[in-house]
């Protein structure tokens, strides 16, 4: 059975590890640093032997060297010539097996150009989505625009609602507490919320969510609803799904 783990990292990142119970060889996805996952290697008696990444930030990638040198893993990413240490390079459409299980590769410009991200269907379904979808949120938009967003956000949208979301940020109190704003309405928002406060007040992660979850509580992929419609028309255009969409992500970037 294939288990994800969470090791926090910098201020608010998480690098997942996947591994089945029946080997020590881990994956770890977007190791932006590689000192965590390194003690918890050891910890755990564990082999690095796959490193996925998806997107070139360095909160994402400055642990690959480090890893590189001490474990030589297999190294999928991006087909991003500037991203250093990727062994193969991959895009849309292409499938990897890692840890038993066969991923699909998406490509999710719009935080970056170069984001891809991993699904496999499998029982759970998961997703590793890097910064494309956070738990009631999504990434900004620093080199891509909100319709190459919008198109991935719809793509996922699409998936099971079974479907896990590993997220690479803890960002959902934030998220929701622009959710509360953006979808008034939503009582689905207001419980996410309260749960998720106790969670942090804890000390523990508010990942993975679900797509089905996300379908209830993120205005990201609720832009068609009357409530999210409502509170985005004080902000900007919203002829549309895209121009919503649109009109959310700047006033995020305010909020």
């Amino acid at each position: 059975m294939l288990s994800v783990t969470p090791i926090p990292a910098l201020s608010d990142n998480y690098i997942w590890l996947l591994r089945q119970d029946t080997s020590q060889e881990v994956c770890v996805v977007d190791p932006g640093e590689a000192l965590p996952v390194i003690e918890f290697l050891e910890r755990e008696s564990l082999s690095l032997s796959t490193i996925l990444i998806t997107h070139h930030h360095p909160d994402h990638t400055d642990g690959l060297g480090e890893l590189i040198r001490r474990y030589a893993p297999r190294v999928i990413g991006p087909a991003n010539p500037s991203l250093e240490g990727i062994e193969e390079r991959v895009s849309n459409g292409d499938e990897v097996r890692v840890m038993g299980r066969l991923f699909e590769v998406i490509e999710t410009p719009g935080h970056t150009l170069d984001h891809i991200s991993y699904f496999t269907p499998g029982i759970p379904p998961l997703l590793f989505c890097g910064d494309t979808l956070f738990c009631a949120g999504c990434g900004r938009l620093f080199e891509g625009t909100p319709e190459q967003m919008h198109k991935a956000l719809t793509r996922f949208a699409a998936l099971p609602e079974e479907t896990f979301v590993f997220a690479a940020h803890e960002y959902t109190l934030a998220n929701l507490r622009f959710a509360s704003e953006a979808d008034p309405e939503n009582e689905d928002v207001k419980h996410a919320l309260t749960e998720c406060e106790k969670a942090r007040a804890l000390d523990r992660p508010t990942l993975p969510s679900t797509i089905g979850r996300e379908l209830k509580i993120n205005p990201y992929l609720r832009v068609d609803t009357e409530s999210v419609r409502n509170a985005a028309s004080k902000q900007g255009a919203i002829d549309d799904d895209l121009a919503t969409f649109a009109t959310l992500r700047e006033w995020k970037n305010r909020f």
